[in-house]
């Protein structure tokens, strides 16, 4: 009896030991990592744009020379109003209305001509472009200068500002800095026109007017005020404002234009810049 109240007690203080030392054991071990979330992973940095090899620098453009023999010769230069660049070794250079494969070449002349290299080479690059630009103004998403740095398109330069604002005339004027201006469809630059969509050239000033209205009343089913099209005609008007109610008549139709009313309207005849029409009843 004794020995089995001795055995009971031994089991007891063995379980007991147990209680304590296996959790011991497992607080002992070291807490497993929190797992964390990544953070965001930063984009990288936009590749700056490539020069034509036909752009001409001009003044306030930035220039990167990097000569490979000679790390300190490496130099980021911009180019001043006088159009010069300052380099190490020779100096002030003319830099402006030069593309960059001329001015490698002439600083590759210059230093072989000095004695500082016998055949040195040259890297010549763009870092900035600022001389040459074109100016978008008007009822554009973001009126901006807009740096000409290879071939555009007029397409190309308006989808870099936002396009044209909804109230927009229908057609954009370029007024180049020298020659005639011209006035292009919207439209035709829309539906890929190649032969409405000329290469802009730096100097140019695009302007994107807005649209003027014209107000329509009476026998139409959506009357108000519209952006008037190139070359619309009354028939159109009517069309835009949705159309002749069931009382209307198109023959029935008069024009008050700066004031005057007109005596007679053909419904083919063109809507002008501030015209209110107002279509009548149709007789029965």
């Amino acid at each position: 009896m004794i020995s089995c109240i001795r055995t009971l007690l031994i089991r007891g203080a063995i379980g007991f030991l147990m209680m304590i030392i296996v959790p011991a054991a497992v607080w002992a071990q070291p807490a497993a990592p929190i797992p964390i979330a990544p953070g965001p992973v930063a984009a990288p940095a936009a590749a700056p744009p490539v020069a034509d090899e036909n752009y001409i620098i001009g003044p306030g453009d930035v220039v990167d020379v990097t000569l490979l023999e000679r790390t300190d010769f490496n130099t980021r230069a911009k180019v001043g109003t006088d159009g010069m660049i300052q380099l190490p070794y020779i100096g002030a250079i003319a830099a402006a209305d030069r593309t960059t494969q001329t001015l490698r070449d002439q600083i590759r002349a210059a230093l072989i001509k000095g004695g500082y290299f016998s055949n040195p080479n040259l890297s010549v690059q763009i870092a900035s472009f600022a001389s040459r630009y074109v100016t978008v103004l008007a009822a554009v998403g973001m009126p901006a200068l807009v740096p000409i740095h290879r071939a555009y398109r007029l397409s190309e330069v308006l989808a870099r500002v936002g396009g044209v604002h909804e109230n927009a005339a229908d057609y954009v004027i370029i007024r180049p800095a020298k020659g005639e201006t011209r006035k292009l469809s919207v439209k035709a630059l829309a539906i890929g026109d190649l032969t409405q969509d000329p290469y802009v050239s730096p100097g140019d000033t695009i302007f994107s007017p807005i649209a003027d209205m014209f107000y329509i009343s009476g026998q139409v089913k959506s009357p108000g005020s519209y952006p008037l099209l190139s070359d619309m005609s009354v028939r159109m008007a009517i069309a835009r404002a949705g159309g002749l109610t069931d009382m209307g008549s198109d023959k029935g139709v008069k024009i008050t234009r700066d004031g005057k009313k007109l005596n007679k309207v053909d419904i083919d005849s063109k809507v002008a810049p501030g015209d209110i029409i107002v279509i009548g009843e149709r007789l029965f």
